[in-house]
Parts: C-alpha cells; sequence; structure tokens
C-alpha cells in the first residue's frame, strides 16, 4: 500500500536527518520534493498546495527552529498535516432501530460485490446477524457470485430474479424484519459509467428501504477519476461514506489521501487484498502512519489476533518453555502465519528498521520457503513431526519424493529447527538475557 510514495518520503526524510539545522531554504527544497512525490502518487493538485502550504507554514515557525531535533520535529508535523487531511474516521450508522439497511453502490468492475461479502463477514464477526441482498439482476453471474461469497463468509444471501430491485429490496428487508436480522447489506446493480437509469434505481430502492448508510465502492486505482466518480454519485444521492478497494495495489492509490477534502465524504473501510477477511475500518493517523514508513504496529496486532488460535497459543507457549516444541508445533505457527495475508502486507506494518530490513528480503522468495517447509512437514508421519531423531536418511528421501523437494531442503529444513530449538534452550539457561540480542 502505497510503496512508490512511502519510498519517496522516506529519502527525503532522511536527507533532512542529515541537517542538523534547517534554514527556510532547506524546507522549501524538502516540500518540492514532497509536492512531486504527492503529485505521482495521483493526490489532488488542490491538495497537494492546501498541505504543502500547511507544512512549509509550520516548519519556518518557533515549532522548529527552537526543536533540539528539527528534522523529527518537521516529519511529525508531516505526520498531522497527512492525518488532518485525510479526515476524521467515521463508523457505520448501526445505532437505532433494527435491521439497519446498509447499501452499496458504484460502477462495474470497482469490488462492489465482493466488498459487499467483505462487509458482512466483518459485521458477522463483530456480532451482527447480517442478510446479504443480490440486487444486481443485470451483471451475468453477479447474483451466483454473491451467493458463493456468502456461503464463504457464512452470510445468508436473499435473491429473487423476479422481481425489480426496488422490490426485491422491500421483499428482503421485510424478510429481514421478520427473520432477527440485525443488519441488511445491498448489493446494487452497476454500470459501465454514470448514467440517470442507475440513480433512479438507487432512489427507488432508497425509497422502499430507509436506508442507514448508502456506502460508494472506488476503485482505488483509477486515480483521479475516483473523485469525479465520487462526486458525480454524491451530487445525485445521499452518500453517507466511501469502500475504498484495491487498496493493495500501489499505482494511483493516492486518490485516498485526496477524496475526503475534495467530495467532502468520509471513507469508511479500506478493501486491502483478495481475501474476505481483507477489509478494514478506515483510521488515517494508521494509514498515515504506514504512508510515511512508520508501520502499523495496531495492525498487525489485529491481524495476529484474528489468525492465531489463543488456546493453541497457549499450549505452545507452556511446550516452549519446557523446550518441548517439535514439528508439529512448527507446522501450526506457519499455517496461522500465513492466516495474516501476504508477507508483503505484513511486512508493510512493521515499523521503522524492522519494516526497512523486511524491505530488502524478498517475499517472493520467503512465500516459497513457506510453503515449501510446509509441504515437507506434511509430508511427515505424525511419529516423525514429535520426534525428529527418527529422520534418517532413508526416511529424508521418502520425505523429500512426497514433498516435492531435495534432499537437501529437508535437511535445511530439519538444521533450522534443530537451530531454533538450540536458541530456545540458551535463552531458558540464562534466564531470557538473551532476547535482547534476539529482537534487537
Amino acid at each position: 500500500m502505497f510503496e512508490n510514495l512511502t519510498g519517496r518520503l522516506n529519502d527525503i526524510f532522511q536527507q533532512l536527518r542529515r541537517r542538523g539545522k534547517l534554514s527556510p531554504a532547506d524546507v522549501d527544497a524538502m516540500m518540492r520534493e514532497v509536492r512531486l512525490a504527492l503529485l505521482e502518487a495521483d493526490v489532488n493538485y488542490g491538495v497537494v498546495k492546501d498541505f504543502t502550504a500547511r507544512v512549509r507554514e509550520r516548519a519556518v515557525g518557533a515549532e522548529v527552529s527552537r526543536a533540539l531535533n528539527p528534522a523529527q520535529q518537521v516529519i511529525k508535523i508531516v505526520n498531522e498535516e497527512l492525518i488532518a487531511t485525510l479526515g476524521e474516521p467515521d463508523k457505520l450508522n448501526l445505532a437505532g432501530p433494527r435491521p439497519r439497511a446498509i447499501m452499496l453502490v458504484g460502477l462495474q468492475g470497482s469490488g462492489k460485490t465482493t466488498a459487499a461479502a467483505k462487509l458482512a463477514r466483518k459485521l458477522r464477526a463483530e456480532g451482527e446477524r447480517v442478510l446479504l441482498v443480490a440486487a444486481d439482476p443485470y451483471r451475468p453471474a453477479a447474483v451466483k457470485q454473491l451467493q458463493t461469497l456468502g456461503e464463504r463468509v457464512g452470510v445468508e444471501v436473499y435473491t429473487d430474479t423476479n422481481l425489480k430491485p426496488p422490490e426485491l429490496a422491500a421483499k428482503a428487508f421485510d424478510k429481514a424484519e421478520k427473520g432477527g436480522y440485525t443488519v441488511v447489506v445491498f448489493d446494487t446493480a452497476g454500470r459501465s459509467q454514470l448514467d440517470q437509469a442507475l440513480m433512479d434505481e438507487l432512489q427507488a430502492i432508497a425509497r422502499k428501504v430507509k436506508i442507514a448508510d448508502t456506502l460508494l465502492v472506488v476503485d482505488a486505482m483509477v486515480g483521479q477519476e475516483a473523485l469525479h466518480i465520487a462526486e458525480g454519485f454524491r451530487d445525485t444521492i445521499k452518500i453517507t461514506g466511501l469502500i475504498m478497494t484495491k487498496m493493495d495495489g500501489d499505482a494511483r492509490g493516492g486518490a485516498a489521501i485526496s477524496v475526503r477534502s475534495v467530495t467532502g465524504v468520509p471513507i469508511k473501510y479500506l478493501s486491502t487484498g483478495e481475501g474476505v477477511d481483507a477489509i478494514e475500518a478506515y483510521d488515517p493517523s494508521r494509514l498515515a502512519s504506514r504512508i510515511l514508513g512508520m508501520g502499523d504496529m495496531i495492525g498487525l496486532i489485529e491481524k495476529a489476533e484474528q489468525a492465531f488460535d489463543q488456546k493453541a497459543q497457549q499450549q505452545q507457549a507452556e511446550k516452549l518453555l519446557k523446550g518441548q516444541l517439535d514439528l508439529e508445533d512448527y507446522l501450526q505457527q506457519l499455517k496461522q502465519l500465513r492466516k495474516m495475508g501476504p508477507l508483503q502486507q505484513v511486512m508493510d506494518m512493521l515499523p521503522g528498521s524492522m519494516g526497512a530490513a523486511a524491505k530488502n528480503v524478498s517475499t517472493a522468495d520467503a512465500e516459497v520457503q513457506l510453503k515449501r517447509t510446509e509441504a515437507i512437514i506434511n509430508s511427515m508421519t505424525v511419529a516423525e513431526r514429535r520426534n525428529p531423531d527418527l529422520l534418517n536418511a532413508s526416511r529424508r528421501r521418502r520425505i523429500a519424493a512426497g514433498s516435492g523437494t531435495e534432499v537437501q531442503d529437508v535437511n535445511r529444513m530439519i538444521k533450522q529447527f534443530r537451530d531454533a530449538q538450540k536458541l530456545i534452550k540458551t535463552l531458558q539457561k540464562t534466564g531470557g538475557k538473551g532476547m535482547s540480542r534476539l529482537f534487537g
């Protein structure tokens, strides 16, 4: 997310840190570079102009000139002004009589149907009883796609191809009221471009059902066009929030930075990947930290909490303290790590020097290594996983053949596991004094 912009800004800040004192000329040179970086990321020109003017005004003022570390103070100012530009976070309007109706609107190809399923899954995990409504009878396979996604996320999908979307919406809402559902999510029809027929249909649905939130789903990769799309919908129907999709791409994601300032419509969710769990509530401070290369430890912890089984973690921690960790535990750890999502996304959330070091690692190679290790352990018997001492030469040849790897790969994986065991024993003997060296 914002990889190119983050790299440019980090280079600028690195040059800034080399200077003891900052003159107005130094600040002007820095702001020129920041302006170019933001414009290249497709941030709106007016937003860039206002942002850089605010930063410059503060950067040449007393709060920087009197600071012990002027460079760090300027970075702090950039962070604060970026958060202000990104706007205040805004939650779904779930207060009031149930069920609450949420309507998703947008153009074709924006990821609206997938976003509906992701949102339904997230709301279900938060304790809501959700009904998905397939209100797009025009796009081929749209209903089937939502039904398939509904099965994956464990949410019922309501549809009736004999009814027009407004009548279908009314009938679905009635079912939700009688069935004890707390939230209804409508996946409406999209168009290849804005047109009056689309808007009329959306307005008809809003007349049939009292909509609590109308969320516009916008593809972050379309750059400045995202702003025009948001303005087009906002001027015709009441848009209460945005879902920015494809935020895992980096080509023109800067529209997310300027969309609140230009349209006045708050972002409520970011879709950060293809998985049904790849959606997160919009938090400007955390997004600003990622853009500036400061990581997002809170987001990383939340991912870990969702991916890792707490009971299994407690059991493995107890075995770790006793020095009894085996390859079955190792396999479970690998599976849970991969549940957190692509390694690149996890690394992007690491702060400071940890994140910088992680970026030097080839995530493609690391993903291959994880899959290879998992395949090797899966090719072992239960007895072999629990007691690696059984792994003689013939067994290792069998495991290599079964996992599609070489014997050297098996030997390397076992050596890494042995090294980890030795490190754990060393830490036990020293009472954990080696932890500081391990984690730097």
